[in-house]
């Protein structure tokens, strides 16, 4: 393996309501409550000991259905193009997606959430517990993001989603 090249393969796979990209909430504040699962696959199952005692977990996936690369686009929350990496958008070039769910339990290989807004049958990569006393910042700016109104994000960011 050369040092600009990895191998990173699928530890399980997503499920969700959601079934069409272009009508998936853009993050899981706007999820609130929506269910979904995600199947580890068994071999990995002894790395979910102890995960059950947090309340929420990155979940670190591939956006398998982005068919393009978008090094500035116009995401929903802005009328104005920005950069891909001052973006959460999918159309990234390596297609590497992340979201916080909550974590509601666990049986056996299978992790119950809510809050989540990946597409059904997404690629999963990693699970890494959500820790506040070292994921949680005070006086932080989101850049760009600091400009839409809270009115504005709760509208756009439901891409006219119907449960």
């Amino acid at each position: 393996m050369s040092d600009d090249k990895f191998v990173i393969q699928s530890i399980g796979v997503i499920h969700s309501p959601h079934k069409e990209m272009s009508k998936i909430p853009i993050q899981p504040v706007f999820c609130n409550d929506i269910e979904g699962t995600v199947v580890l696959d068994i071999e990995y199952v002894d790395g979910l000991k102890d995960l059950q005692g947090f309340s929420h977990i990155y979940l670190f996936y591939y956006f398998h259905q982005s068919q393009k690369i978008c090094l500035r686009l116009k995401p929903y929350l802005s009328d104005q193009k920005h950069g891909i990496f001052a973006t959460r958008a999918p159309h990234r070039p390596n297609k590497l997606g992340m979201s916080l769910v909550r974590l509601m339990r666990i049986k056996d290989n299978i992790l119950h959430v809510k809050d989540i807004d990946i597409l059904d049958g997404t690629p999963l990569l990693d699970i890494k517990p959500y820790i506040q006393r070292f994921d949680s910042k005070k006086n932080t700016r989101s850049g760009w993001q600091d400009t839409i109104t809270d009115d504005a994000a709760s509208v756009r960011g439901l891409r006219d989603y119907k449960r």
